[in-house]
């Protein structure tokens, strides 16, 4: 499958205060560098209160200078609405700014725009060129979109060879996806000689390096003995790995192990269950499955999928569980934004009578002065529901803490 679209700012050790005022001292003497790492502090709470206002002045201060990584940044805070709206026209647009210096991470979000079609008409031979331009740079996610695009012949011809050069190439620079699908190519014999020792050995790589697309092709194939004889004990254990990691794939197969009693004792409840965390994930076999089953279970005037009934699972548990945090996770990151929106646009509105080239006379101080006090009016709802998000978000928080503290004591569940 093709690599994660989402690049958020780099991550780097805890910093001392030292470390941070040192930082600051330079921000604050106009160094672009300075303010875009000093904005990646506020932006992820490193040695800093985390402050997404705080990190988007940064940021803004060092992109004014045209600093690359800095537009690279706005543009994702945009398309992923942390700490600014939704707004995927500007993302493309700061892309392309960062892009037009050579900015190869840049180049690739450009490449995963055109390809899902964020923003803009779908174009997978522009998607192609700007993953290009970025695997040109020795950028390891771009040159596993390249290779994937060889592969499936998206946005250029099919060529097999290609795709595992460009695989290998990513593969080599610690990539685990091009590791998963040298797998994946070593499996089905696409471009060499069909080879399941090969294609366990690409996948089992990719694994210790956390990918869960790996795992799941693991599981899959112990579940269905693709190369390897049926083992379920084996599936179930690698699709929960994978589960754990958020594959709705996994969470799909380990719903028909339950369906059909696969290593497991039959269990419709537990594998609604499952299905339903594939299918809100959006996965379409996770879907058909659930809609099939629970149409089965209606004719048998078993009203399972109307009621609330909760799989008594402790593997079904830890991955709602993980689930629910990355919800909570993404519904604070939208209050914080909201709230931070809210109070920017009542500041607007309150100076909105502000004018440096109004002539300074009373007429014009009036005016201005007119002006700003309807914009306070106006802004006036703005400004009282910003605290009401954050309290709102603090709530979140609380939940958020003690749902991360279960997991911790529950990491790990036992087979069935």
């Amino acid at each position: 499958m093709p690599a994660p679209v989402e690049t958020p700012s780099a991550v780097s050790p805890s910093s001392t205060d030292n470390e941070i005022d040192a930082l600051r001292a330079s921000a604050e003497a106009g160094d672009a560098q300075a303010q875009f790492a000093l904005g990646g502090h506020y932006l992820d709470g490193r040695g800093v209160p985390q402050d997404y206002g705080q990190a988007l002045g940064w940021y803004r201060k060092s992109a004014d200078q045209n600093y690359a990584p800095a537009l690279d940044q706005l543009g994702w805070m945009y398309q992923h609405k942390v700490g600014l709206p939704f707004d995927y026209r500007r993302a493309l647009n700061l892309y392309r700014l960062a892009a037009s210096k050579g900015y190869a991470p840049a180049e690739y979000k450009l490449g995963a725009m055109y390809q899902s079609g964020l923003g803009i008409k779908r174009d997978l031979k522009q998607a192609f060129e700007w993953f290009r331009k970025a695997a040109d740079q020795n950028l390891p996610d771009a040159e596993n979109e390249v290779g994937y695009a060889y592969q499936c012949g998206c946005g250029v011809d099919r060529d097999y060879a290609q795709a595992l050069d460009w695989y290998r190439r990513a593969a080599s620079h610690g990539n685990s996806n091009a590791e998963t699908n040298l797998g994946f190519m070593a499996e089905k014999g696409w471009g060499q000689p069909q080879s399941y020792d090969q294609a366990f050995a690409w996948y089992n790589k990719a694994a210790e390096h956390g990918n869960a697309g790996a795992m799941d092709n693991i599981g899959f194939n112990f579940q269905n003995g693709v190369g390897v004889a049926v083992d379920y004990a084996k599936a179930w254990s690698w699709l929960f790995r994978a589960a754990k990691l958020g594959s709705a794939a996994a969470e799909n197969q380990l719903g028909l192990m339950y369906q059909n009693g696969q290593g497991v004792q039959q269990n419709n409840v537990i594998a609604v269950a499952w299905y339903r965390l594939s299918a809100d994930q959006g996965n379409k076999d996770g879907d058909d499955n659930l809609r099939n089953l629970c149409v089965d279970l209606e004719w048998s005037h078993d009203h399972l999928c109307h009621l609330d009934t909760v799989a008594n699972d402790p593997a079904v548990a830890l991955v709602q569980r993980r689930a629910t945090i990355v919800h909570l996770e993404n519904k604070i990151t939208g209050l914080e934004t909201d709230a931070l929106q809210d109070e920017m646009d009542a500041d607007h509105l309150a100076n909105m009578g502000d004018n440096k080239h109004a002539p300074n006379n009373a007429i014009a101080r009036g005016i201005n002065n007119f002006m700003d006090s309807v914009g306070t009016v106006m802004g006036t709802p703005a400004r009282v529901q910003a605290p009401q998000l954050r309290r709102e978000a603090a709530v979140l928080r609380e939940q958020l803490a003690e749902l991360k503290r279960e997991d911790q004591l529950a990491s790990n569940a036992l087979p069935p």
